[in-house]
């Protein structure tokens, strides 16, 4: 990752990194980060000194055939761990594992407590599972990041990626243990949550959203399929109404010619 990923993207990209100091030498930690690109799991990694371990969907590692196993094997050297998102509760439950693994063995470790990217660059509210109970049941300090810009150097849709230079914040560590052994109170755990995106709001400047990114997402995907379906109807009318207005045209011609014939009958 350092040398055949980390080295080309801060060559070509220059991303610019405040707080840099607030990273521990040794140790675990909780990175908590802001999701608003598919290269925020590599940007991050690539200013930092030390290895971080993301989650990442189980898909990437058991899709068939050729592209599958070179990106399974991609991801596995950039130090992806798969979680498995069958059940109810699958994928949480899988992440506050992996997670409690990380930084048992003293590492650092990224999450994304949005849960998935961001439909439109602003901030979304945290989920309480994963980042809360991985910080109260190892007591690591939870960082707060802040990725600026990368969701502008490839949009969704775009193949090829546009030159321009991100930036990551990185705040002071955030502590939690006056909630040590209260893992299992929803309250605290969406306290923790509510915290810690609070000070990503902060470093990132974006506007926040009170509700899951994931219920914005099927929003706008409702909302883009009714004015697909609008459009479509729409074209339908008027598809309609020429027709009718076709057919009207034609009665009229007909009439003209019909009238025309019983006139030129009557004068002969």
């Amino acid at each position: 990752m350092k040398v055949a990923i980390g080295g080309p993207l801060k060559v070509a990209f220059r991303p610019w990194v405040d707080g840099l100091e607030n990273i521990p030498a040794e140790g675990p930690a909780i990175l908590a980060s802001n999701h608003l690109s598919f290269s925020d799991s590599f940007f991050l990694p690539a200013v930092l000194d030390r290895k971080v371990t993301f989650i990442a969907k189980a898909e990437y590692f058991t899709t068939p055939g050729v592209k599958g196993r070179l990106t399974a094997a991609f991801f596995k050297g950039v130090g992806q761990l798969p979680v498995d998102r069958s059940g109810a509760r699958g994928a949480g439950e899988a992440a506050v594992k992996s997670g409690i693994e990380v930084l048992e063995r003293g590492e650092l470790f990224g999450i994304y407590p949005e849960g998935t990217r961001s439909p439109d660059g602003r901030l979304y509210r945290g989920k309480p599972g994963g980042l809360a109970r991985v910080a109260l049941a190892t007591g690591a300090p939870v960082i707060p990041v802040a990725m600026i810009d990368t969701e502008k150097i490839q949009p969704p849709g775009k193949v090829m990626p546009k030159l321009m230079r991100p930036g990551i914040r990185i705040g002071e560590p955030l502590d939690f243990s006056r909630y040590q052994g209260m893992e299992h109170d929803r309250f605290v755990l969406r306290a923790l949550t509510d915290e810690v995106m609070y000070e990503i709001m902060k470093l990132s400047g974006q506007e926040y959203v009170d509700m899951y990114a994931t219920a914005a997402k099927r929003q706008i995907a409702d909302a883009a399929k009714a004015e697909r379906e609008a459009e479509k109807a729409a074209k339908a009318a008027l598809v309609q109404a020429a027709k009718e207005q076709a057919a009207a045209d034609q009665a009229a011609v007909d009439q003209a010619a019909k009238d025309q014939a019983e006139k030129e009958k009557t004068e002969s």
